[in-house]
């Protein structure tokens, strides 16, 4: 008893303790003489107490408990008990062994236990475990739904059957060495006689550095076959959208440049104040309207689909915000309406960025203040937020005294063709994607777009953008000096109108020809080559679709055969906004780009641009 390690004691059936061997102190702290005489429960953990109770007709059983201590913790002890009859009494002799570290290891092997049980049986995939010669061992819930057999009927099966006899070779000779862990099979087969196409991979089961068997891995992929049959459905039909949108584009711009191109003439023609002057009016605004419909449409798309490019160009900020007011001046003038605008001192005034692009924002959120105000006026605020890197974020507020916006309709101001007018009474034209338009614009100059809700009276809306500071001077182009170029009017040029289009033909010649310039009209890409190649033109305007050869290739073609000295301007021609144009014709070797419908001002300024 002196020298045995496991503890040894012995007690009064009331649990008192008689004796307790010297081993107690390596084992539990404890001196045998703080024991003996005293109630044992009082070291026994509350959960383990009812294992000193002997089973009914048994004198002699084992039972783990945890037991305290001298430290503090408990130790989980397995106690041998047995009954000693003393007369009429009796007494318990037990033997106890420190089994701590083993119950440790028990406890972590069972979480592990539990952990595959758990990964295997909640897996969203089939996972099917075999032995070396390809028999299924056990399987999931979701290798039973897959292959329609139970647990139990998959036991013994070969695997060949649900997976096809082909690749069964393939399973049961992977290697763990083997390069990549999918395998061929794309299929399991269904009792019903029936597959579901999965992707699959295999896993091998090593104990002992030794391959025992291996997982086999079914992802079914059913759903997301249709989802990738429905997405490319999706995007085909999108590009169909987009080609669509492009045509339309073309075929209605063709007429529209007519329409306006011809008002033009004939409101330069007509008396002021004159009755006709008046109706040609109406028509011109008439126009102005639909083509702002399409505009948007086109723009939106061209957001959708990623076409929408950025350019980073030199610009002055003033010049670009007075331009919108200055177009929106005459409108406002009409209501009554003033329009002021409010500039923080630290505003710098060159730029680099899309001059455009933050145009029509501007155009956008201007416009809709005047169209929804009636008396009062609307103020333009602009701050510079902060500089980083070369970079400021200006700050844009346009208020009104309008009507403002229901706070039911707030949050929808930005999401595409939302109005807050009902279509069957709705008072204001448009398409309703002006916002939307003008919050992607936004986002996509590094900014953000918000209505404030702070204001009682009118709306209020609050953007900004990032864009680059030009440390040096801008240069005349981007300034808006022309230097010491001549005006357009004073020098006789000779241009070519390249154009299929008999009504674009008579328009744009008329109006050139009013400038006092030399006109001769092509009709197809062929023609063009031919007469540029015949007569020297200063100017070629370029439709870009055209039959026989388009303005691209013939561009291409004219700038290959013409000597330098003998090249022309050419500046493209096109009704067709959806697909980045502009860079499409500059990239082909055109000197400038302007869309349909053409306006005699527009023509004007490009011609006077590089003449």
């Amino acid at each position: 008893m002196a020298n045995i390690s496991d503890v040894v004691y012995y007690a009064t059936s009331d649990n008192i303790c008689r004796y307790c061997s010297p081993s107690v102190s390596e084992v539990l702290g404890y001196e045998s003489e703080q024991l003996v005489g005293r109630d044992i429960r009082r070291l026994i953990h509350p959960d383990d107490l009812a294992a000193l109770h002997f089973p009914e007709a048994q004198d002699f059983y084992r039972a783990q408990m945890r037991v305290l201590h001298t430290d503090g913790r408990y130790l989980w002890i397995e106690f041998t008990l047995r009954l000693i009859e003393e007369g009429t009494q009796y007494s318990v002799l037990a033997v106890g062994r420190d089994v701590t570290e083993r119950k440790i290891v028990e406890q972590k092997l069972q979480e592990s236990v539990e952990r595959y049980t758990s990964l295997k049986k909640y897996n969203h995939d089939a996972i099917i475990s075999l032995d070396l010669e390809g028999r299924i061992i056990n399987g999931n819930e979701k290798a039973c739904q897959l292959t329609g057999y139970s647990i139990p009927e998959l036991a013994g099966m070969n695997v060949g059957r649900i997976i096809g006899a082909e690749h069964l070779g393939e399973v049961i000779t992977y290697s763990k060495e083997s390069s990549t862990a999918e395998v061929n099979i794309d299929h399991i087969w269904h009792r019903e006689g029936y597959s579901v196409e999965v992707l699959t991979t295999i896993a091998p089961i090593i104990i002992n550095q030794e391959t025992v068997g291996f997982y086999i891995i079914a992802k079914d992929i059913t759903d997301q076959k249709k989802l990738l049959i429905a997405k490319e459905a999706a995007e085909k039909t999108n590009r169909a959208k987009s080609e669509f949108l492009a045509m339309m584009s073309h075929e209605i711009r063709t007429p529209m440049n007519g329409v306006i191109g011809m008002t033009d003439l004939l409101l330069e023609m007509s008396e002021p104040g004159s009755l006709q002057r008046e109706y040609l009016d109406i028509i011109r605004q008439s126009g102005d309207t639909l083509l702002a419909i399409i505009n948007d449409v086109l723009d939106f798309s061209k957001i959708e689909a990623g076409k929408t490019i950025l350019h980073e160009e030199p610009f002055m900020l003033m010049p670009c915000v007075d331009s919108v007011l200055e177009l929106m001046q005459h409108k406002a003038d009409k209501k009554g309406l003033k329009i002021e605008v409010s500039i923080g001192p630290d505003v710098p005034e060159q730029l680099i960025g899309d001059s455009e692009r933050l145009k029509q924002i501007l155009l956008n959120l201007v416009g809709n203040a005047v169209k929804f105000t009636y008396t009062g006026g609307i103020k333009v605020t602009l701050r510079a937020l902060r500089r980083a890197e070369g970079r400021v974020t200006l700050e844009f507020t346009v208020a009104d005294t309008g009507i403002g916006i229901p706070e039911s309709s707030r949050g929808r101001l930005f999401e595409p063709f939302y109005q807050l007018d009902h279509f069957m009474n709705r008072r204001h034209e448009g398409t309703g994607l002006g916002l939307a338009i003008t919050k992607q614009l936004v986002e996509m100059m590094g900014g953000t777009i918000a209505l404030d809700t702070t204001v009682e009276t009118g709306a209020s809306f609050v953007f900004t953008v990032k864009l680059r500071e030009e440390s040096g001077g801008l240069p005349d182009a981007a300034s808006g000096k022309a230097g010491d170029e001549a005006p357009a009017g004073e020098r006789s040029l000779r241009i070519l109108v390249a154009e299929d289009n008999e009504i674009n033909q008579i328009v744009l010649r008329k109006i050139l020809e009013k400038r006092g310039y030399s006109v001769d009209v092509a009709g197809d890409g062929l023609q063009v080559m031919e007469m540029a190649r015949d007569r020297s033109y200063d100017l070629i305007f370029m439709d870009v679709q055209m039959p026989r050869m388009n303005g691209l290739e013939a561009t291409q073609a004219i700038k290959e055969t013409l000597p330098p000295d003998k090249q022309p301007v050419i500046i493209a021609v096109t009704a067709n906004a959806l697909k980045g144009d502009r860079e499409l014709c500059l990239a082909a070797g055109m000197d400038e780009y302007i869309s349909k419908p053409l306006r005699s001002e527009a023509i004007t300024n490009i011609v006077g641009k590089f003449f």
